[in-house]
């Protein structure tokens, strides 16, 4: 059974826990590979001349295998490390925003954003004199198409979205995204935080030209991260931060040589317990099927929408959700003073705006509450979550508060 393999579920038997957007759990795989290298490998890469150092370089560079096969990358010279989705994100920005773009120039994104990704690129529209656009958004909040075709123009140079939305769980169509921006010009940045743990990505097919995901909503450790960029793409950008590692040789008067991609990108000190940590992250995806697991989420997200439709008092705002979240209210009771109440019967739910502080305005809500599922959850658990849901009142909800 799936849900044996991680130790978090085992060991916590009564809780639920649907906060799968914000983390997920890791698999005993996973664990065990972290422990490894501190037990009995502990090392630098790319620095010791002795056979320990060698050993673990090699295991660290084999990861970039491991994920360029994953999402069937050209190379592997266009797989970076990076600290999470978040440094990614911010790497394309000031790495290649700044170094390519000039005022005038358009930067597409939309409402729906996380603020990892959006943030970045008002830094470079300030920096550059380039403008920020939003794609309109429908009255769900779902991303259209034709709407995105009427925002397009030969001043837009890049087109910044998330391939799932981290509070509506719509997925875009990247590929047709990417085929209409590039006849523009213009080159196509994914956040795919939300994405790269629930289903099949493959970059060649989509052509995206930058995607960022983080190793920890991927069943592996927090502190890493993957950025893909085209080579050529990531060759004309800059690293936004420098150090050692990256270079190939500098001067006292300054004159710099960076090492070609990825390792420009590289400075200091990798997380290596944390690349290690992902690389066997995606082995345990493959090796339990991926394809399978994701079938099975999708089936309990039909699940979990169709017994919280059948409810008088909750609001929900995603019923054509693609993905594995659930976003929703309870009538007449703030977002936070649920999930408290929540809380007491041991069931894990995020609540606020979810770092996506403009849609909030788009949905006419000062904040949500968002169940976000994994193919280790049960039927069971969104049972007993309903019937949870389906007694809560406000008095309930301010009894630990009062």
């Amino acid at each position: 059974m799936i849900r044996d393999k991680f130790p978090m579920l085992k060991n916590n038997p009564s809780l639920i826990y649907f906060d799968n957007a914000a983390t997920t759990f890791k698999p005993q795989e996973v664990i065990a590979k972290i422990n490894e290298f501190y037990t009995n490998s502990t090392t630098n890469i790319n620095r010791g001349d002795y056979d320990l150092s060698y050993k673990i370089s090699n295991e660290f560079e084999n990861v970039r295998e491991i994920v360029r096969t994953f999402i069937n990358a050209t190379s592997v010279n266009e797989i970076v490390f990076t600290s999470g989705a978040s440094a990614s994100l911010n790497t394309v920005a000031y790495g290649y925003g700044l170094t390519n773009l000039k005022k005038g120039d358009i930067i597409l994104t939309s409402e729906s954003e996380h603020s990892s990704s959006i943030l970045p690129w008002f830094r470079v529209a300030d920096s550059t004199g380039a403008i920020i656009k939003y794609i309109p958004l429908e009255k769900d909040g779902s991303f259209s198409i034709e709407n995105f075709k009427k925002s397009m123009s030969d001043k837009v140079k890049v087109v910044a979205l998330a391939h799932i939305s981290n509070v509506l769980g719509y997925i875009i169509d990247i590929k047709q995204i990417s085929s209409i921006a590039h006849s523009y010009g213009a080159i196509v940045s994914i956040d795919a935080a939300q994405s790269i743990g629930h289903i099949k990505i493959d970059v060649k097919d989509m052509d995206v030209d930058f995607l960022s995901f983080s190793a920890h909503k991927l069943y592996g450790p927090s502190g890493v991260g993957v950025l893909y960029g085209k080579y050529h793409l990531l060759e004309s950008s800059n690293p936004y931060f420098y150090g050692g590692g990256s270079n190939i040789t500098y001067d006292n008067c300054g004159n710099l040589k960076l090492k070609n991609s990825p390792y420009k990108f590289e400075s200091g000190t990798s997380n290596i317990e944390g690349v290690l940590g992902l690389g066997r992250a995606i082995e345990f995806l493959n090796e339990n099927d991926f394809e399978k697991l994701i079938l099975k989420e999708k089936e309990l997200t039909r699940y979990f929408i169709q017994e919280i439709s059948k409810l008088d008092n909750v609001i929900l705002y995603n019923p054509k959700t693609d993905s594995s979240i659930i976003t929703f209210n309870i009538k007449g009771i703030f977002a936070q003073d649920v999930c408290v109440y929540l809380n007491r019967h041991n069931i894990c739910v995020r609540s606020g705006l979810h770092c996506a502080k403009i849609l909030a305005k788009v949905l006419e809500t000062e904040g949500t509450i968002r169940a976000s599922i994994s193919f280790y959850n049960e039927k069971s658990e969104i049972d007993r979550f309903i019937e949870v849901l389906k007694n809560v009142t406000l008095d309930k909800c301010l009894e630990d508060i009062l």
